[in-house]
């Protein structure tokens, strides 16, 4: 049975056997955000996640080493899915709502910095923005990522790299930064 490391919050609704605790859910939020899923959907995809943990531990399957990390890698995987299914663009409002959600702006240049941001995460090659959202908005090692996602850490390496390079220049070259 999967056991959740934290305590229950309370007033969230959440039961005892819930597998993701309040952290968790947050950032499995934030990872199906920045991978577009408009704020609508983003409840759908905690859901996904939580199914995808109850059914593992119902076959039978040991929970993962580090559920928050398997939670934020197959909420990337389904991210992925569905950014696939729609158009960027269509969803670009959607997806920078949900990422201020309970935050207070602290004044224009962020608006535009987020939006600029955001513009360049859909600009990059769904691999190289995957690697990008698991390391820094989801908090990942390469490590990590490397044995969530099967793949060896150099070649995780190598993609933040060339991400993170290619977002700096769309930023240098739309004059935000």
């Amino acid at each position: 049975m999967l056991r959740r490391r934290t305590s229950r919050g309370r007033g969230t609704g959440r039961g005892a056997d819930d597998p993701l605790d309040a952290a968790q859910e947050r950032r499995v939020r934030v990872v199906l955000a920045l991978g577009g899923v408009p704020q609508a959907d983003l409840p759908d995809g905690v859901q996904q996640v939580r199914l995808r943990l109850l059914e593992r531990a119902a076959s039978g399957r040991e929970a993962p080493d580090n559920v928050s990390a398997w939670a934020a890698v197959v909420a990337s995987n389904l991210a992925m899915d569905w950014h696939r299914a729609r158009h960027r663009q269509e969803r670009l409002g959607e997806r920078l709502a949900s990422l201020h959600q309970g935050e207070t702006s602290s004044g224009e240049d962020t608006r535009v910095i987020s939006l600029a941001v955001a513009q360049g995460l859909d600009g990059l090659p769904e691999t190289q923005r995957q690697v990008l959202v698991l390391r820094f908005y989801a908090d990942l090692p390469v490590r990590v990522i490397a044995q969530q996602l099967g793949i060896p850490e150099g070649t995780v390496k190598s993609r933040l790299h060339t991400a993170v390079r290619a977002l700096r220049e769309r930023l240098h070259e739309d004059e935000v930064v």
